[in-house]
């Protein structure tokens, strides 16, 4: 999961890591307000989950609250990569003397945390990387043994020469930050000295585990359905694991390597997932209500294939879920079910009942689904 900027300052401030003051507007409005209540100049910037918003005259400098007012009347509403710019942050301008970079993320290799610190910072690492690696420090942390301020700290000198100090006192509170709330990457990019002579994370980017999110409670309000989808969110809420896709036909699995299988036989035989969609091992109907109501807000959908093999998930169950799901929606598609399993009699008899036949042989459901056949309908 991914922070907005605003996000990300906020949780570096808490970690004790010296942020520029700022608040979020939504409107022109707002953001002249906030400029005035902050005086001097100030950075409008669109908080948009991608990057190049600089490039794409996302990032302006306003030097007074007129001027905030109008840059963000010309970034709000703004399309950054596809993405439309509802809100922007204020911030207090930094008088930059210089730009460091520096970021932790996982060394899954050396089962090590991995720091990164350049003092070519404000460019994108991986072309820091390509064209100047000799600018890069490198260093791991073991995280049974944490940082260690004489080896760790020497290493981050090579890079912050005189701020060193300063810079051993964002970096562990950087490396606290990511092992604390389970974090993939913690980056601040540029790292400004200012010129008073003061480390201050001029932008800042956060991206925690998805695995590790349910020891994290506190930071599911982060969630954003930029990021995730309308869709996701909705299924996330429903108890429900979707990925939406780019293809046509709607999948309603349980379990996620027959899920994988079933779109992997839809690609076999000429077809193409519009989603990954697991109703896990709990038999309540109401999954299956939620799941298609989800997957029929799918304009792209032109079938929908519902593959259950009951083990834990009971199929008397699922064919209640159907049945409840196609009284309470209208169904613009072609619907195909293969049904096996637990309770798979009871289940096929309550479907049978309403005038729908459903497959035992998942092959043949595929190939069915892929030609766009009518609910029940037989290879």
């Amino acid at each position: 999961m991914k922070l907005h900027e605003y996000q990300a300052k906020g949780l570096l401030k808490e970690y004790g890591i010296p942020v520029p003051e700022g608040s979020t507007a939504s409107t022109p409005e707002e953001a002249r307000a906030i400029a005035e209540k902050m005086g001097g100049p100030v950075m409008i910037k669109a908080q948009v989950l991608v990057g190049g918003r600089g490039k794409a005259g996302g990032v302006k400098l306003a030097r007074n609250p007129q001027e905030a007012f109008e840059h963000a009347r010309a970034i709000l509403g703004m399309s950054i990569k596809g993405i439309v710019v509802s809100r922007v942050l204020v911030a207090g301008a930094v008088d930059i003397a210089s730009e460091f970079y520096v970021s932790l993320t996982v060394d899954r290799v050396g089962k090590s945390v991995q720091c990164m610190a350049s003092a070519s910072g404000g460019m994108e690492i991986e072309e820091i990387a390509a064209k100047e690696p000799q600018k890069i420090v490198r260093f791991s942390v073991d995280p049974e043994r944490g940082m260690d301020r004489a080896a760790h700290g020497a290493e981050l000198a090579r890079a912050f020469g005189k701020t060193a100090d300063q810079a051993w006192d964002i970096v562990s509170g950087m490396y606290r930050l990511f092992t604390e709330k389970d974090c993939s990457l913690v980056e601040i990019n540029p790292c400004a000295l200012t010129r008073e002579g003061r480390l201050v994370a001029a932008d800042a980017k956060v991206i925690f585990d998805d695995n590790a999110l349910f020891r994290h409670p506190e930071l599911e309000a982060f969630r954003s359905a930029e990021e995730y989808g309308a869709d996701e969110m909705d299924a996330r809420s429903a108890g429900l694991s979707y990925v939406g896709m780019d293809g046509t036909i709607g999948c309603i699995v349980n379990g996620a390597g027959l899920a994988m299988a079933t779109m992997d036989l839809i690609k076999y035989f000429g077809g193409s997932p519009a989603n990954f969609l697991d109703v896990g091992g709990s038999s309540n109907p109401e999954k299956v209500l939620h799941a298609l109501r989800i997957i029929t807000k799918n304009p792209k959908v032109t079938a929908i294939l519902i593959n259950i093999f009951g083990g834990i998930t009971r199929c008397d169950d699922i064919a209640r879920g159907i049945l409840m799901a196609l009284e309470k929606l209208t169904l613009a598609v072609p619907l195909t079910i293969r049904l096996i399993g637990t309770n798979e009699k009871e289940g096929r008899a309550m479907l049978e009942g309403a005038g729908i036949n459903a497959f035992t042989d998942l092959t043949e459901a595929v190939q069915a689904v892929v030609r766009g056949a009518p609910a029940g309908a037989r290879a």
